[in-house]
């Protein structure tokens, strides 16, 4: 289950205390929320951002942003957000790093290393989660959900490689794309979650579902 948009130290205190001292199994919330260019100060959109061409100002934007997270309760942003887009129909190129891999990869470094410090057990650090994986941002004819039908040269070298670089800086979760991938969807994709993602990068960390896409694969 979850508790959506749930922000606020006293608010978060108390459903910590409900979820530790009156649930059966006692295990404590983990509490995340959008933080996708700023939460108290508001920074440009990330695609705003990738325009700058500058990854010391992307690390720093996050890194106020997650101090400001951090001290509001929350525990996860769901960020940095790294789908590679080509096609200026879809909606949510704002959202991420534009029509550039590399741009993509250095945004994917900057952010997580940003928003999770040195030591996620720090004061003012949040647990960053790299989304949409894989390849959400090809979508068929830029309809946000429709099917992606790729080559697998083409998620190899533009769709793949700024996920790699945020397990890379150590990101502590993945969050796979609502979409299908070539036929298959990537909420319940093995070659690309277990083969590809824990096997091949040994990611260790948590693979959270977006919103209802466990439902949704029914």
């Amino acid at each position: 289950g979850n508790l959506l948009n749930l922000v606020g130290v006293d608010n978060v205190r108390g459903m910590q205390r409900l979820a530790i001292e009156e649930s059966r199994l006692g295990i404590p919330l983990l509490i995340g929320y959008d933080v996708i260019h700023g939460h108290r100060t508001l920074f440009p959109i990330p695609l705003g951002e990738a325009a700058t061409f500058d990854p010391r100002s992307w690390a720093l934007s996050a890194r106020e942003a997650a101090k400001e997270a951090a001290a509001d309760g929350l525990a996860m942003t769901f960020a940095p957000m790294l789908d590679v887009s080509r096609d200026p129909r879809w909606g949510r190129i704002a959202e991420g790093p534009g029509e550039d891999p590399y741009v993509g990869v250095r945004m994917a470094e900057e952010k997580v290393r940003g928003f999770q410090g040195t030591d996620l057990t720090l004061e003012g650090s949040l647990a960053a989660c790299a989304k949409h994986y894989c390849a959400y941002g090809c979508v068929t004819a830029g309809r946000d959900y429709a099917p992606v039908d790729i080559s697998e040269r083409t998620l190899r070298e533009v769709h793949l490689p700024p996920f790699a670089s945020a397990v890379g800086a150590g990101v502590a979760a993945i969050m796979p794309a609502f979409t299908d991938l070539n036929g298959i969807p990537m909420t319940a994709h093995r070659a690309l979650i277990d083969d590809w993602l824990r096997a091949r990068w040994h990611f260790d960390g948590v693979v959270i579902s977006d919103y209802n896409a466990i439902a949704e694969l029914i």
